[in-house]
């Protein structure tokens, strides 16, 4: 059965303010040690504000985090210092986008 969790304490601004986006969506996926994906997933839902939704995933890496962080947030920063640090988490893969068509 999939784990789909979704996170919905933060208030989250997508749109524009002229010509920069408010918000960027970034994906990352998550490699966790044996075990590990529920407790992981809990943990990144339950503790990281800027999580909205973490799924679970077959191949090589085990889950799939969406996040919105400001523009001008350090993407690299914030993968390393909130997502890696997560206790079972073995690896990480980070999608940046950049336009969303809806």
């Amino acid at each position: 059965v999939p784990l789909i969790l979704e996170f919905a304490h933060a208030n989250f601004r997508i749109g524009t303010l002229g010509e920069h986006a408010v918000m960027q969506a970034i994906f990352i996926q998550v490699k966790c040690e044996l075990g590990r994906a529920y407790e992981v997933a809990a943990e990144a839902v339950d503790g990281i504000e800027q999580v909205s939704e973490v799924y679970s995933t077959s191949g090589q890496y085990d889950l799939l985090v969406k996040c919105y962080l400001p523009r001008d947030e350090d993407v690299g920063r914030f993968v390393t210092s909130r997502i890696q640090t997560l206790p079972g988490v073995k690896d990480t893969y980070t999608i940046i986008t950049f336009n969303a068509f809806t």
